[in-house]
């Protein structure tokens, strides 16, 4: 049985591995429940200490036969130790699993070049947040601390079809002054497949 102890490097939410990588982030989200004191999802605390390598994590993986697909996700943005998450995502590609990327859009303008070419290889869909139609909105709710953030997560969205298969972008329903809708546009119009979420709903 594979020890999910402290820290959580996977965790299970139905029939997906989740992959737990990193805690750093690109944004401060104020809905996010780590800004508000809680790095837990369901039952599992996902507080990591130190960086995590490919090498930690991939003894973990199991049976890629026994799960619908493996997600790096939890509250770090995964793109920002990406030696990690291509080394993990390699391999299970190579034993026949299915990976998705959970992300923000910002791993481009965090490593300052296109990444989607190198995740390309070993990544079949990407789940990525927008969570505002409007720059105010996003720095409002989402609070960056990279500059140009918001033009860079709609570029983002707008290159990664041209790489990616599956590309899903989401919105939250509840954030003050966020238009749905104006989201959904803009994530139809990048050819992408809008996801509707809920305020406070996670996992």
């Amino acid at each position: 049985m594979t020890d999910l102890s402290d820290p959580t490097l996977v965790y299970d939410i139905r029939q997906s591995r989740y992959l737990n990588i990193t805690g750093r982030c690109t944004l401060r989200c104020q809905f996010c429940p780590k800004q508000n004191g809680s790095k837990q999802v369901h039952e599992f605390d996902l507080n990591l200490r130190s960086t995590v390598t490919a090498q930690e994590v991939i003894p973990m993986l199991g049976d890629v036969s026994q799960f619908d697909e493996y997600v790096f996700c939890g509250y770090g943005e995964p793109t920002l130790n990406l030696d990690c998450l291509i080394g993990v995502a390699t391999e299970i590609k190579a034993r026949g699993g299915k990976v998705r990327v959970n992300t923000d859009g910002l791993g481009n303008l965090f490593h300052r070049r296109n990444i989607l070419p190198e995740l390309v290889k070993c990544v079949d869909s990407l789940s990525v947040s927008l969570n505002a139609n409007t720059e105010a909105s996003y720095l409002e709710h989402c609070q960056p601390k990279l500059a140009n953030s918001y033009s860079a997560v709609l570029e983002f969205i707008q290159l990664a079809p041209k790489f990616i298969n599956q590309v899903q972008v989401s919105a939250i329903d509840g954030l003050a002054g966020v238009d749905i809708e104006q989201c959904r546009l803009i994530v139809e119009q990048a050819g992408c497949e809008f996801k509707h979420r809920h305020l406070d709903v996670v996992g």
